[in-house]
């Protein structure tokens, strides 16, 4: 059993080697860029919405009341940012189902992937609210003895988001495997059902948490006690 998909080389483009873990995000990238488009290719203020548009919407709207409880505003920035995070996540984690698909989520240098892709957002969002310098002093509150243990946070951030995961996806694998060989007909569907659970579960909690940092680096800073006198 293969414990990650790096391993699985699926061609070579001009001598690179494209794996499953690459080849896997492309595919998860077409499916959503696709559905999308076919899906809102007639979008019309006068035109009713379908079926699929209406999924479409109820599942934007979902997200922006998630974001807009968590932030206490609406911010289109961290919508399209936390929202295709959980896109991509789910999506990658439910077509764990197809046969011969190998989800890049499983594989650890996505997870380390999407997890830098926070750890740099956060402070790009910040920047973006507070100006370089509000957000640099951040880290020196609330004394300047704080800087070390504020940046090895920052830092740690990052890691547990990809090793939460990775682990998670990976520990579902390697059961699904051990129960495939104890019971091939009938823990595989359980399995597969509680694997389905999990990875919108993991989505959603990759999604919210990289919410809550992105919403803490731009939250307005509360008053010091010399602007409040």
């Amino acid at each position: 059993m293969e414990l990650t998909p790096d391993t699985n080389i699926v061609f070579v483009v001009y001598g690179v080697p494209i794996n499953a873990t690459i080849l896997g995000t492309w595919i998860i990238m077409a499916v959503l860029t696709g559905v999308s488009a076919l899906i809102t290719r007639n979008l019309r203020a006068d035109t009713p919405p379908n079926r699929w548009r209406t999924a479409l919407e109820v599942i934007v709207n979902g997200i922006v009341d998630q974001i807009a409880e968590i932030t206490g505003r609406h911010d289109p920035r961290i919508l399209y940012f936390s929202g295709t995070l959980f896109l991509f996540i789910v999506t990658a984690n439910l077509l764990t189902v197809v046969p011969g698909f190998d989800t890049p989520t499983a594989s650890l240098s996505t997870t380390v992937a999407l997890a830098v892709s926070v750890l740099i957002a956060v402070p790009m969002f910040g920047i973006g609210s507070r100006g370089v310098i509000g957000y640099l002093k951040t880290y020196l509150q609330p004394s300047f003895v704080m800087l070390p243990f504020n940046i090895i946070s920052e830092v740690s951030r990052g890691i547990s988001l990809a090793i939460r995961l990775y682990g998670n996806v990976m520990s579902g694998a390697v059961i699904a495997a051990i129960l495939l060989g104890v019971a091939p007909f009938f823990f595989p569907v359980v399995m597969d059902m509680l694997g389905l659970l999990t990875g919108v579960i993991q989505a959603y909690i990759f999604a919210i948490l990289a919410t809550v940092y992105i919403s803490s680096a731009t939250a307005t800073p509360p008053p010091s006690a010399k602007e409040s006198s």
